[in-house]
């Protein structure tokens, strides 16, 4: 009996995740774009540090102000994890807006699924990307926000690329991470803003958030008329990480 419940509750778990498909169909493919000249760090866990530490500084309302993320807009979270900032933007835009909550990680969707259900969060659309390009609709995005991840991404320049595709004109990203090098899982503001840069992405902001809890760089992404030829993008030079800084 046990055994069976285990069962059931197992295949709930995972029929969700399977179900769990990209919004639109595949951009520029990986081998279009340099390799990036840092570490990749590796994907370790959905949550980087506790809901609770985070809250009590506020961090997504401090996102969320500085983005200017407002109720009925679109707004992505590339690299979703848990459901941490999913779960307070979508409270944020309110009902007549919506969140598009994206990973790649199987066992992060199926999780991510099962909080939202028990939620009841209606105005979130959970979505399967690539680490290269996230599969999301053209032109949907009033915002998107990639949190203390970008130094996972394996293939920025393609991500960055793909993105700026179903962004809106004037459509903005906001990368959170840590002042650190890749390896350390976080990414030098320097070399952020040489590949955010090196895509065709326009910096329009920069804070260090209250709390401990990273800095925001905020970017204005290219129309997609207006993006590079993947073959003319230089990789940026991790300074940083060569010399041992941080």
């Amino acid at each position: 009996m046990l055994r069976s419940l285990a069962i059931a509750v197992s295949l709930a778990l995972t029929v969700p995740a399977q179900a769990v498909e990209p919004l639109a169909p595949a951009g520029a493919p990986a081998s279009a774009f340099p390799k990036p000249d840092r570490p990749v760090a590796e994907i370790i866990a959905p949550l980087w540090a506790s809901e609770a530490q985070r809250d009590k500084v506020d961090e997504v309302g401090q996102v969320a102000r500085l983005m200017g993320i407002a109720p009925g807009q679109t707004v992505a979270d590339i690299g979703a994890g848990s459901g941490y900032y999913t779960t307070r933007l979508a409270e944020r835009v309110g009902p007549r807006g919506h969140v598009f909550a994206e990973d790649v990680t199987p066992r992060y969707l199926a999780d991510l699924t099962a909080r939202l259900a028990r939620a009841k969060l209606g105005n979130v659309t959970v979505v399967r990307g690539e680490p290269h390009d996230p599969r999301l609709s053209p032109g949907s995005l009033d915002a998107a926000l990639l949190v203390h991840m970008y130094h996972e991404i394996s293939q920025p320049y393609g991500l960055l690329h793909n993105l700026a595709a179903a962004m809106k004109p004037g459509g903005r990203v906001g990368i959170v991470d840590a002042d650190a090098i890749p390896s350390r899982h976080g990414t030098p503001p320097a070399l952020l803003r040489c590949e955010l840069s090196a895509a065709g992405y326009r910096e329009i902001g920069f804070s260090v958030l209250e709390g401990g809890v990273g800095y925001l760089a905020i970017f204005e992404a290219p129309a997609p008329a207006a993006r590079p030829d993947p073959s003319s993008i230089t990789p940026c030079t991790d300074g940083a990480t060569r010399t041992g800084q941080r």
